[in-house]
């Protein structure tokens, strides 16, 4: 019985061991998809920012919406700081999140919509600019992490880990 113990001791150490043997990987699969590493860099040559809506489809399969791929590219974070569609009079006017940002913290949505959700107590609503990229959320059940965005003051980027898409987010306080 001790030698059996032992080795399955043994294979779920070298299971769970092998992926961090590679460091190609920018981000995590968790349960329901990808997470990544970070957020993404500041933008050192912005793109201009229009009114309409660009295409972010930039391959066969990828969403129209602002999303990762798995080697860390944020599709769509290349307005830099001066995209009037995130401008705010009043950055932080509620407070900063502080429930954990990042890769280590999946929070999971526990209802509302766009213009009021919620997890874990804390309240959040989606820029008005990017309403059209989160129609396909499960704002009762969705995985998704949060980002400081290094470009737009006041704004988070909320990552959705079910379709890799991601939405700029505003705090809007504790319960």
């Amino acid at each position: 019985m001790n030698k059996l113990g032992l080795i399955l001791a043994m294979v779920l150490l070298f299971s769970v061991s092998a992926p961090a043997q590679h460091p190609e990987a920018k981000g995590e699969e968790h349960a329901g998809g990808y997470v990544p590493k970070r957020g993404p860099a500041p933008v050192h040559n912005p793109k201009p920012a229009g009114q309409e809506k660009p295409n972010y489809q930039d391959a066969q399969g990828h969403p129209n919406a602002p999303h990762v791929h798995p080697n860390g590219q944020w599709v769509g974070h290349d307005t830099g700081k001066g995209d009037p569609n995130y401008h705010l009079d009043h950055p932080w006017e509620h407070g900063r999140f502080s429930g954990g940002i990042g890769k280590g913290h999946v929070w999971r949505l526990a209802g509302g919509g766009p213009s009021r959700f919620w997890f874990g107590g804390f309240y959040f609503s989606v820029a008005p600019y990017d309403v059209g990229f989160c129609d396909g959320w499960a704002w009762d059940s969705d995985q998704i992490v949060i980002y400081d965005d290094p470009d737009h003051v006041g704004w988070y980027l909320a990552f959705n880990v079910r379709l890799g898409t991601y939405v700029h987010v505003m705090f809007q306080g504790n319960n």
